[in-house]
């Protein structure tokens, strides 16, 4: 019964990174459509930056998940390689 609850636990703070990451790209989608008629603050810029690097991060990682065997070989690139993670999904620790 411990993995079941352990398991409830992970799907929890995935589910709440998960919404972080669609919050940002929302607003950096804001960002991208005030750009098209008025000029970008320095801030607003390095955010849409920041959303559109954690987009690209996160394209070789579905790749390696859709491979055969993906959902276990993802684990092991991640502790690899922690920068293949959206900023959401990195831990607080690091």
């Amino acid at each position: 019964m411990q993995t079941v609850d352990e398991i409830k636990v992970l799907l929890q703070k995935n589910k709440e990174r998960l919404l972080q990451e669609l919050k940002q790209s929302k607003e950096a989608i804001s960002l991208i459509k005030k750009a098209t008629h008025t000029n970008l603050s320095t801030e607003e810029k390095d955010k849409i930056k920041v959303q559109l690097l954690d987009i690209c991060k996160s394209i070789p990682a579905l790749a390696v998940f859709l491979l055969p065997g993906g959902a276990l070989l993802l684990p092991l690139l991640i502790k690899l390689i922690p920068d293949i993670l959206p900023s959401a999904f990195r831990d607080k620790e690091n």
